[in-house]
């Protein structure tokens, strides 16, 4: 009997080597999981009593288009004739040309429904979360018009880079479960 140690092959010191190194690797994988579950739990969102529509969701997030999008927060908005939303400016003979539309990317489409009224649908992939057509709706119409982050498109970043420059604060941390903010009742302007 020996008291000398076994040596070990080559083939046996890399065996075991590679299945240390996927053992850490699993490991790693199941820490990451672990803790993107957790911050799961928190999703961000833009406060709408907060927000200035500044113009810093499109510029600043780190996807492009942005994941900010503008919304309707009422189901009918009113369907007016004259969208505040959708023009520049109230004149009664305005035209749906380009340069009379707030929108700068023709995300906003208006459809006929019936005299005196108008449909109008947000196009969430043109929409670059500028806030133009929110101000202009917030302003002088009924402030239907939201901006909201979409999460099915935001990557959850552990720090939004949004919520770093936002001016006012708007951008913050809401239960997943809740995902969607709308204004507090009788603050519509």
């Amino acid at each position: 009997m020996s008291d000398a140690p076994e040596k070990t092959s080559r083939r046996e010191f890399l065996s075991a080597a590679v299945r240390a190194s996927g053992l850490i690797a699993a490991s790693g994988l199941l820490g990451s999981l672990v803790s993107r579950g957790a911050a799961q739990e928190y999703v961000w969102q833009i406060d709408p009593d907060k927000c200035t529509q500044c113009g810093k969701c499109a510029t600043t997030c780190v996807l492009n288009p942005s994941a900010v999008k503008c919304v309707h927060e009422y189901a009918q908005c009113g369907y007016c004739e004259l969208c505040f939303g959708y023009f520049i400016d109230q004149r009664e003979d305005d035209t749906e040309a380009a340069e009379n539309q707030r929108c700068p990317t023709n995300a906003i489409h208006r459809s006929f429904l019936e005299d005196p009224y108008y449909q109008y649908v947000i196009d969430e992939a043109k929409c670059i979360g500028c806030g133009i057509c929110v101000k202009g709706c917030r302003m002088y119409g009924n402030a239907s018009l939201i901006l909201q982050i979409r999460h099915d498109r935001c990557l959850n970043c552990n720090q939004c880079a949004i919520a770093e420059v936002c001016p006012s604060n708007a951008i913050v941390r809401v239960p997943a479960d809740k995902p969607y903010m709308l204004r507090m009742k009788g603050n519509d302007h």
